[in-house]
Formats: structure tokens, C-alpha cells, sequence
């Protein structure tokens, strides 16, 4: 008997959260009930899928090896149901999206209440990583579209959505803190600045900028956290260069963050929708870009003057 798409959803879920409690709740079923589904899909299949232990559950390299799979029937399945239905592709009922963590914090709430508007019955679930991990995640089907950097897969289709400035942070008592206004590279110079690790394209934008600025990009933080080489900055350590989502939603909210601007052609950080060219319905992910494209308009024109 083939697995259906219920015990697919059940093991995509497990694989997920971690466990079958966390997972059950994810759900919104019980446990006993989750768990009885997927011991029969085992039993069916004569496989195991997960290695289960007092602490936790591990996928099986089987169980690895078919979790994409899951992913792209149950996204086929969605797609199968919103057509069906009459519904315009995506539009159904979900829409499963990664995007840039400053995407996630500073983008996708105006997003997601302008996406509700159009469409009441959409459910968005957003995850977040760097751009190289949303076209994976893309690529193997457990999201429906990302928000990142551009790429040349052969595979993707893409929309330019927005094209961010690039902006400063310093401790309080530097001099790049004293003054208002744009700085130059020449004002960076021999100063470390503080990027994001080398997972997202943001690094290797500030390392071309550091270079022809005559400094280097920091070791001292290598994570994804924009808090984090806010924070670093702040207590001396270099010079933090921040997307104008976080920088200036930030410098909104608390008016002693100073910020500016990298007065520099390059300092600009390309913000792209990217979507599988083999997805149905190509015209609804270009509706969805023009969405998005109207939400960064919002944005900017909701921020205070000296910002926009």
C-alpha cells in the first residue's frame, strides 16, 4: 500500500520539529494517533524512518533520503488541491516562503498583512536562512518561493523586488558616531568592519567594499544575527555594515542607534523573489513579486523623513 499524503505530512512534521510530541502539536492531533500512522507507513513501506531514543528522533539515512520527496509530493498535492478548487496556484490555502533573516523581521509582518487582505484564506509560513540555504530548501520542494540575493541557477526563475542601502554602526564615542549623514569608504579606512558569516552574500558585498576601502572584514562574530554585529560594533569591536531594513527600522525605534548611510555605488544589497521554473501557475508568483514590490513602498514611505 503506498503512504498517503496524511502519514507524509506526519513524517515531514516528525522531521521537522524534532519529535513526535512536538510534531503532534505542530499538527494539532494527538500523539498516539501520529504515531500509530507512521508506524503503519513503516510497517508498510518494511522500512524504519526514524531512530527512535529516550531523548530524541533521528531520521534513518532512509528516512533522509525520502524526506525531499515528501516535501515535493506534498507540495504537488496543494498545488493539485488550489487548481482544483478553482484557486489561482498559490493563492490556495498556503504559501510556504524563506527569506533573509532582516526579510523575516522587518519585511514580511507589512507582508503578510497585505497578502491577508488580498487573499483572507492564505495561510504564509515563513522560514528563515541565508540565500544559499532558501534555494536549497527550494529546490528539494519544502518551500514554495524565497526572498534572497540574486542567483543564476538554471533552475529558478526570479523578480528584483527591491535593492537595499547599506548602512554604519559604531560605539557611541567613535568618531563615525559624532556626525550625521553619509560616509565614504575613505572614512572606513583601516577600520575592521562586521559582517554576517559567509553563508549570506551580505559578507562577501562588505568584503569587495573592505577591500577597495583598504580594511578587512572582522572574524570576531560569525553567526547570522544583525543583533549580534549591532552589539559587537556598539562595544568597539569594528564597525558593523547592516541592511537599511534592520538599520533603519532600528534607528526608528531607538533614537540613540546612530546610523549612515555607505555613500558608495556598491553599497547596495539586491533583494530578489526566486521561485522553481518548473512550479504551475507562473503568473502568480510574478503577482506575488508585485505584492512585495508595493510592501517596500510601504515601508519607505512609513519611515521617518530623514530616512526615506
Amino acid at each position: 500500500m503506498r503512504p498517503t499524503l496524511r502519514q507524509l505530512s506526519y513524517f515531514v512534521a516528525v522531521a521537522e520539529e524534532g519529535g513526535f510530541g512536538a510534531a503532534a502539536a505542530a499538527l494539532n492531533v494527538s500523539q498516539p494517533s501520529l504515531s500509530k500512522q507512521l508506524a503503519t507507513m513503516e510497517a508498510e513501506l518494511g522500512i524504519a524512518l526514524f531512530e527512535r531514543t529516550s531523548r530524541r528522533v533521528m531520521l534513518t539515512p532512509t528516512g533522509a533520503a525520502l524526506l525531499p520527496r515528501a516535501h515535493r509530493l506534498l507540495h504537488d498535492a496543494t498545488e493539485f488541491r488550489a487548481i482544483a478548487l478553482g484557486a489561482m496556484g498559490l493563492f490556495g490555502d498556503k504559501l510556504t516562503i524563506g527569506v533573509l533573516p532582516s526579510i523575516g523581521a522587518y519585511f514580511m509582518p507589512t507582508a503578510n498583512r497585505r497578502l491577508h487582505r488580498q487573499y483572507p484564506d492564505l495561510r504564509l509560513v515563513v522560514r528563515e536562512g541565508a540565500t544559499v540555504q532558501l534555494l536549497a530548501m527550494l529546490n528539494e520542494g519544502s518551500i514554495d518561493a524565497a526572498i534572497g540575493t540574486p542567483t543564476n541557477l538554471p533552475n529558478v526563475e526570479s523578480v528584483p523586488l527591491f535593492a537595499e542601502t547599506l548602512w554604519i554602526c559604531a560605539a557611541s564615542d567613535d568618531p563615525l558616531s559624532a556626525e550625521e549623514g553619509p560616509v565614504t569608504l575613505d572614512d572606513l579606512a583601516h577600520r575592521p568592519l562586521l559582517a554576517l558569516n559567509p553563508d549570506f552574500t551580505l559578507h562577501d558585498i562588505v568584503g569587495r567594499l573592505a577591500a577597495e576601502a583598504g580594511t578587512f572584514v572582522s572574524r570576531a562574530y560569525e553567526g547570522s544575527s544583525l543583533d549580534a554585529i549591532r552589539q559587537m560594533a556598539v562595544m568597539g569591536a569594528g564597525v558593523a555594515v547592516l541592511p537599511s531594513l534592520y538599520a533603519l527600522a532600528e534607528a526608528i525605534r531607538d533614537p540613540e542607534f546612530i546610523v549612515r548611510r555607505i555613500d558608495h555605488p556598491n553599497a547596495r544589497h539586491d533583494i530578489h523573489l526566486h521561485w522553481r521554473r518548473s512550479a504551475a501557475n507562473q503568473s502568480d508568483f510574478r503577482e506575488l513579486a508585485g505584492h512585495l514590490i508595493a510592501v517596500k513602498q510601504e515601508i519607505r514611505a512609513a519611515r521617518d523623513e530623514r530616512f526615506r
